[in-house]
């Protein structure tokens, strides 16, 4: 069994990485590695913390672990430290940010979420209440219509005049 240093582990697991992309079926062709060992070398590096994809490609399809870790490297970088980290790694500034805030608000107190719970909650039975008002000046509008033309069908009848059609 092949030994290999932390470096060039490390050097290969990068090429899994944005900007290469590479699938680790590709990568283990190319190195001449088994694909098992590199799994193994993902799940270690997933198990220390470190940012690395699951088998998509695409940063925002990157399992909440993996945006977890770029969330907690990036938390003390500045905007240029940050717009260099994600030209390293093929992310967008963007993306770490709404990373973050989803972060933030899933740490949210439980006190906090049902406050915002019941503020939406009054917002929605609100808007109900508008609605169902809406409603029911409406179907009297309707119902005061319907009334209207049966009375003028009547009268109508009445006086014998069928030649009037509006």
């Amino acid at each position: 069994m092949a030994r290999y240093s932390s470096e060039r582990k490390a050097a290969l697991l990068k090429k899994l990485l944005p900007p290469l992309n590479l699938s680790v079926a590709e990568l283990a062709r190319l190195e001449g590695i088994s694909e098992q060992t590199l799994y193994n070398w993902r799940k270690q590096a997933k198990a220390e913390g470190a940012a690395v994809p699951g088998d998509k490609k695409l940063p925002d399809d990157w399992p909440a672990e993996a945006k977890f870790a770029v969330v907690v490297e990036t938390a003390m970088l500045s905007e240029i430290e940050l717009s260099e980290y994600c030209r390293s790694k093929g992310l967008y500034p963007e993306q770490v940010k709404a990373w973050q805030q989803a972060c933030i608000a899933g740490q949210q107190s439980s006190r906090e979420q049902k406050l915002a719970e019941q503020a939406q909650a009054r917002a929605d039975k609100k808007r109900i209440k508008e609605l169902e008002r809406e409603l029911k000046r409406k179907e009297k509008a309707l119902a005061e219509a319907a009334a209207l033309l049966v009375l003028r069908k009547k009268l109508n009848a009445y006086w014998g005049d069928d030649s009037e059609e509006e």
